[in-house]
């Protein structure tokens, strides 16, 4: 196994540890722009201790923002879902937690969300975004900054993350559709003109805070429940 310090010249060229965190998704971070927290922060502090370099946060408020940091080499690292629409320009680790993309309506009755006529509101860019749009057939997808301001422009279906949709839905009486529509899996991300021996060796420390107990006990201080993929 290749020491995580010998990543550094290739993932830190520039000194610091430069990481973006997506503020934008609740589960995975949480604060303010000046003092970020939650899981991601956990681990970019944990990352940049090991390889014994300073850590520079930028904050984002959605997920396609990161991955342009990382595709236009302003950031060394970000935490994005796996999809392929991203692997063009990323890599990514084995994810270190899995979290639900879900439906929810203002209709208990509707079942069938893939309807001629049904508009599904989504937030631009997002996990579930780049899922819907290769696999949804007969509804429209409408895309915004923030999917609860499309949904509420007069869409038929909220898609988003489980946990900030049901506190939604709980909000405004809607039905959350089960089971959900997508298993979202999280990742450590770098640049695809990284190479590829840097996104092998952050596996191998995902890995290792998956199987010590980093990853759950940061969630549980963060206050959020989400699901640790096994080794």
């Amino acid at each position: 196994m290749r020491p995580l310090v010998d990543l550094r010249p290739d993932l830190c060229p520039t000194g610091p540890l430069r990481a973006v965190i997506n503020l934008g998704n609740p589960v995975l971070a949480q604060g303010t722009p000046a003092a970020p927290t939650g899981v991601t922060v956990d681990i970019a502090r944990e990352l940049a201790s090991r390889l014994g370099v300073d850590l520079e946060l930028t904050t984002v408020t959605a997920a396609r923002h990161s991955y342009a940091a990382l595709a236009e080499g302003r950031a060394d690292l970000g935490f994005l879902a796996i999809e392929p629409a991203r692997e063009e320009g990323a890599r990514f680790t084995t994810p270190y937690v899995q979290i639900e993309g879900v439906f929810a309506t203002r209709d208990a009755a509707l079942r069938d969300v893939d309807r001629s006529g049904v508009e599904i509101a989504v937030r631009s860019g997002s996990a579930y975004d780049l899922y819907l749009s290769r696999t949804i057939e007969h509804a429209t997808i409408l895309r915004g900054d923030e999917a609860e301001e499309v949904f509420e422009g007069g869409a038929d279906v909220l898609a988003g993350v489980r946990q900030p949709v049901s506190a939604y839905a709980l909000e405004h009486g809607l039905t959350v559709l089960e089971p959900a529509f997508q298993a979202i899996r999280q990742a450590l991300a770098v640049s695809r003109e990284r190479p590829e021996a840097v996104a092998v060796g952050l596996t191998e420390f995902v890995e290792e805070l998956k199987g010590s107990g980093f990853v759950a006990a940061s969630l549980e201080r963060a206050g959020q429940v989400a699901s640790v993929p096994e080794s």
